[in-house]
């Protein structure tokens, strides 16, 4: 096995920053292999579902509880960007699916999300989604993340859904 070649540095990077980037990188597990067990399809989403609870549904609004387990942190202790995001998307197709008929398949066209402060473990955050606008092809949903204690807005979201017919061959 050929020995791969060696990281050449430009001169304006201090070597020290470069190492404690390098040593960063390695403490978060970036090199390291997936195990079999967590590679599994669906694995991920099982997670991020296991952190919900519904408290309400009604016609365009969806309320939920999301749980900050340390299973979806991130290095810094706050709750994972990617995690948000994935609940984020949950939310947004149950919401959109209380006003789009059945006959309709609904694609996710466009996610925008913003973060505005971090969950931090073990903390509450109430989940609210709503229909913005339903029409006949598309569908706009928001959602808001509150920290269920303070009631202080933690991250936003935005979904774009595209309604199509379902075909009858």
């Amino acid at each position: 096995m050929e020995k791969p070649a060696a990281t050449s540095l430009n001169r304006a990077v201090d070597p020290d920053s470069a190492s404690r980037f390098a040593r960063f990188i390695q403490d978060i597990g970036v090199s390291d292999t997936i195990l079999p067990d967590y590679s599994n399809k669906d694995f991920y989403s099982d997670i991020v579902r296991g952190l919900l609870k519904v408290d309400k549904v009604g016609r365009g609004l969806v309320t939920c509880l999301l749980s900050v387990k340390p299973a979806v942190t991130n290095f810094y202790g706050g709750l994972h960007g990617g995690a948000v995001a994935a609940v984020a998307e949950i939310v947004s197709i149950a919401c959109a699916r209380t006003v789009v008929a059945e006959d309709k398949e609904i694609f996710l066209g466009e996610l925008s999300m913003s973060y505005l402060s971090a969950a931090q473990p073990n903390a509450e955050l109430t989940v609210d989604g709503s229909v913005v606008r339903s029409g006949r092809n598309v569908t706009v949903t928001a959602v808001e993340f509150k920290l269920k204690e303070t009631g202080k807005l933690a991250y936003t979201a935005r979904a774009t859904f595209y309604n199509t017919p379902i075909s009858k061959l």
